[in-house]
């Protein structure tokens, strides 16, 4: 004999998808841009997050969760790392000389370099990785140390280190770069 569906049970799938919902709508700009920071390819990261969000519905350790953001952006981040390693695996000699053909700047890339926003960008993406994804939940997705720590699975003490060589090594990379820059436009003749 089959027995019908309990409406109680109903009503608390009804509950878990709607709280499903609002955390994919209300966190959903977060979560991509943790995926992008470490993936660094669009749909890569949309991958990531699609990903997460399946790793959530089909588990219940989002209903414990203390801090969302800090929660939510630790499964995307790890999961993107999951992505990246297997991608990194995948790699072929024929991939990597793609890989590298592809690291040169289009002639949109070169035309922007001369704005500060595009070399800072630029020299984000040289900085070793844990200082560069450190760096990136904290300035971009605005976490706090303490919940960087949680996402990166790291004592907050390491994630103030971490930030503290990151935004020295922009600094001092920075200004290298910009007074590298002037010299070049002074020796053309462009600093009379």
């Amino acid at each position: 004999m089959i027995k019908p569906p309990d409406p109680g049970q109903q009503s608390n799938r009804e509950d878990r998808d709607s709280a499903l919902a609002r955390i994919a709508a209300e966190h959903a700009r977060l979560l991509y841009r943790v995926a992008y920071g470490v993936l660094r390819h669009p749909q890569d990261a949309e991958d990531a997050v699609q990903d997460a969000l399946v790793k959530l519905v089909r588990s219940d350790r989002w209903q414990a969760m203390e801090n969302e953001r800090a929660f939510l952006a630790r499964t995307v981040w790890r999961t993107a790392l999951d992505r990246q390693s297997a991608r990194v695996v995948g790699l072929s000699d024929d991939a990597d000389a793609v890989r590298l053909a592809d690291a040169r700047p289009t002639p949109e890339h070169a035309a922007a370099q001369n704005d500060e926003r595009a070399l800072l960008s630029e020299l984000i993406d040289e900085l070793p990785e844990e200082l560069r994804q450190t760096l990136v939940l904290s300035a971009i997705e605005e976490l706090s140390s303490r919940e960087i720590g949680e996402v990166m699975g790291v004592p907050e003490g390491t994630v103030r280190t971490r930030l503290m060589r990151a935004r020295g090594q922009l600094k001092d990379k920075f200004t290298e770069r910009c007074v590298a820059g002037r010299e070049v436009t002074a020796s053309r003749g462009g600093g009379r």
